[in-house]
């Protein structure tokens, strides 16, 4: 059997297993599960380098069960592999005791073996089957966690329907101008329906990776559900698949026009500043952590969405570093969960003492994710502010370097308040983590520090082998070198302002918490923010009230059309009964009507006229 079809199954059907199987023997479970998560790292390592097809006919009409494994696919079903591993071995310990561990460890098993799936399709509806599916998995992986998860499920499995309903929509358009749904073979132009196609199939990857406005769940689902979830899910894998297939869409599906590009691109600017600025003023972790990794997505569609070739790259790298330190992130805070039953920072404080190597991943992965050198993010930023410079829109290079900015500030925030400060209550016991889960975030931080100093290494063997032909030749990392100084000093520059901005914040408030208050009340903003915390600019609760009104306006038309059936067709019904008497075929009596009806119409003449 193709490896292709075993990294498909065997996380299927193990998945599967566990959600059959009653929960007993735990620790044997879990002993399986990272052994199987790193077997399928195995598996994919086994066939690196090899492009590989699998082809199985079975439904007809061009949809063909095929699989490709080539290099920019063997780069995100790795990484998938990778994440899964770390959050498998993660949660051995931070699931331990949860009523539904075997749930969680089910519903992961298959996700992951839908994401493959999605990553190797070369079929758009095999591709769409895989995709579906992540539906359910999501949904029920957010249903295991707290009193609230059932509404967050309910709230992310429609958000996230409404964007596959949109790529279905795309792809069928896409099938019906390119005649097949082998994705190789599509080569479209964005004009007519071209552009429609492409549009909606934004908009799916967009939903996919929780880009504006199909966000709102995220941050919802990271405080609801477990948190091993927060870490996998929306923050790796549906970020991985949906900006992966955004590259697909970009880049080898369509030939964007200018108006196109600068559409995604103005998503991206969009989706970096309302990102952030949320994550300014979120007062608890998992939520802070939800809204920077929105406003991460941003960076990546802004750099993909240039079609500079620096730019394109740096895109796909920050997607692969944005996985590592947003993880890690996530880690650090569930260590925190875990030791001090609390994620919400009016409870946190002073805890670097106590916490020193989860303090130690927690400042590399916020320095990454700032930009700082020599960290993984700062390279992955620069080339995308180098590709807005060279797009010649130096708009969005006005964004993407706020966007820092802003970022800068709300690591200094998260981390003075969780682990300066004064010492809380709820940290007065505090100790490290479990070996188990202390070695994922010391892995992801190492390799943020690797995939910063080392960055060459990322580029050549897995971003630049991912790219076409034509991007590859036109990857000037000369040009990236050129400048890299330039950027370099305004990057210092934007820190510097980020630093002096937090002491400033810190000295009028007192407190690290309070350290973006004076942000949170400016002028006009605070009106934005007011409305913000209120859901104003949230288009599910926008979208529940319309449809509130439109189920009132539709019960009246309803109501409506009943009385017409109920009441007035009887009592027409009625009256014409009535008036049927007169019609006796009698002429004697259709002449005095007729003479009667004569003598009124004069009457009416003569006193009218």
């Amino acid at each position: 059997m193709s490896i292709l079809l075993l990294l498909i199954l065997i996380p299927a059907l193990y998945g599967i297993l566990l959600l059959v199987y009653p929960s007993k023997v735990k620790s044997f479970w879990e002993v399986i599960s990272v052994v199987i998560s790193a077997y399928l790292i195995f598996l994919v390592l086994n066939i690196w380098g090899q492009p590989q097809n699998v082809i199985i006919p079975w439904a007809g009409f061009g949809m063909d069960f095929q699989l490709r494994f080539y290099q920019f696919s063997q780069f995100i079903v790795t990484a998938i592999t990778v994440f899964v591993f770390l959050g498998t071995l993660y949660s051995t310990r931070f699931m331990l005791d949860h009523p539904h561990n075997n749930q969680f460890y089910g519903f992961l098993f298959l996700t992951e073996a839908m994401a493959i799936g999605a990553a190797l399709a070369n079929n758009l509806v095999i591709m769409l089957f895989f995709w579906e599916a992540l539906l359910i998995t999501l949904f029920t992986m957010i249903n295991l966690g707290k009193e609230k998860a059932f509404k967050t499920a309910v709230k992310a499995f429609v958000i996230s329907s409404l964007g596959d309903l949109c790529l279905m929509l795309g792809i069928g358009i896409t099938e019906a101008l390119a005649k097949t749904l082998v994705m190789t073979d599509i080569h479209l132009e964005t004009t007519g329906l071209g552009a429609v196609a492409f549009v909606f199939m934004l908009i799916g990857a967009m939903a996919k990776a929780g880009a504006m406005p199909f966000h709102s769940w995220i941050p919802d689902a990271a405080e609801d559900a477990p948190l091993p979830f927060a870490a996998i899910l929306p923050t790796v894998i549906s970020q991985l698949l949906g900006i992966y297939l955004l590259a697909r869409i970009v880049l080898d599906f369509f030939t964007l026009s200018l108006e196109m590009r600068l559409l995604v691109m103005s998503i991206g600017a969009i989706t970096i500043l309302f990102g952030v600025m949320m994550a300014l003023i979120q007062n608890d972790f998992k939520r802070l952590l939800s809204y920077s990794a929105i406003s991460q997505v941003g960076y990546m569609l802004l750099g993909i969405g240039t079609g500079i070739p620096i730019a394109v790259a740096g895109g796909l790298l920050h997607m692969l570093n944005h996985a590592m330190f947003k993880s890690c992130l996530f880690f650090t805070g569930g260590s925190l969960e875990k030791q001090t039953g609390s994620t919400d920072l009016n409870k946190l404080g002073g805890l670097w003492k106590k916490l020193p190597v989860t303090f130690g991943c927690f400042a590399v992965a916020a320095a990454a994710a700032s930009g700082i050198p020599p960290f993984n993010g700062f390279v992955s930023n620069q080339m995308i502010f180098e590709g807005t410079l060279q797009s010649g829109y130096r708009i969005f290079f006005v964004v993407a370097i706020l966007g820092a900015l802003f970022t800068t500030a709300v690591f200094l925030k998260l981390g003075h308040a969780t682990f300066f400060g004064t010492n809380q209550p709820e940290s007065e016991q505090s100790r490290e983590a479990h070996w188990t889960m202390l070695t994922p975030p010391i892995i992801l931080a190492l390799g943020c520090i690797f995939f910063g100093v080392c960055y060459a290494f990322p580029l050549d063997y897995l971003i630049k082998p991912s790219l076409s032909d034509s991007l590859r030749e036109g990857l000037a990392l000369i040009h990236f070198a050129f400048r890299f100084d330039q950027l370099l000093w305004f990057t210092l520059f934007t820190l510097a302002i980020a630093f002096i901005n937090h002491i400033i914040g810190v000295k009028l408030d007192g407190r690290g918490l309070g350290a973006v208050e004076h942000i949170r009340k400016a002028p006009l903003l605070n009106t934005v923010y007011d409305l913000a915390e209120r859901r104003t600019f949230d288009p599910y609760v926008q979208g529940k009230v319309v449809g509130r009104y439109a189920a009132l306006g539709l019960f009246g038309v309803d109501r409506g059309i009943n009385w017409i059936y109920q009441e007035f067709v009887p009592t027409v019904a009625t009256f014409v009964g009535k008036a049927r008497r007169f019609h006796n075929g009698l002429y004697a009596n259709y002449l005095s009507w007729s003479l009667g009806g004569f003598v009124l119409l004069v009457a009416y003449y003569i006193w009218f006229f």
